[in-house]
């Protein structure tokens, strides 16, 4: 894929999520429960198009900060969302897809601290 095309699918899902945000309005859960649902989605189209993972889930937190913002709602919910749901995208792909989508959402974007939702993996104890 040329980095033109790359773009472009970067810039789509920075663009879909703020556009889904936008569509849901401000119906509490509803939107969040969108946000996470699109950022999966968005993620596994990015993987099927052999696109930029980890930047694909950068361009969906950011969108929904953007997003968030412009509706007056809280942009750490909507960034855990986000993040969630591509986490959970990335890892339905593969063990490397989640690991480069994990790495890409440490820390703070756009302002933000990503604070990622997932279930904790009890290890097994042997007797």
């Amino acid at each position: 894929m040329d980095d033109q095309k790359k773009t472009g699918l970067i810039d789509s899902c920075k663009d879909s999520i703020v556009s889904a945000i936008r569509g849901a309005g401000n119906v509490g859960s509803a939107v969040i429960e969108t946000i996470g649902n699109l950022a999966g989605t968005a993620i596994k189209s990015t993987g099927e198009a052999t696109g930029d993972l980890g930047a694909a889930a950068k361009s969906l937190v950011e969108g929904a900060v953007q997003g968030a913002k412009e509706l007056g709602l809280d942009a750490t919910e909507a960034v855990s969302a986000a993040a969630t749901g591509a986490l959970k995208a990335a890892g339905e792909i593969g063990e490397e897809a989640g690991q480069k989508v994990r790495n890409a959402l440490t820390g703070t974007i756009a302002g933000v601290k990503v604070v990622l939702k997932e279930p904790f993996k009890v290890a097994e104890t042997k007797n």
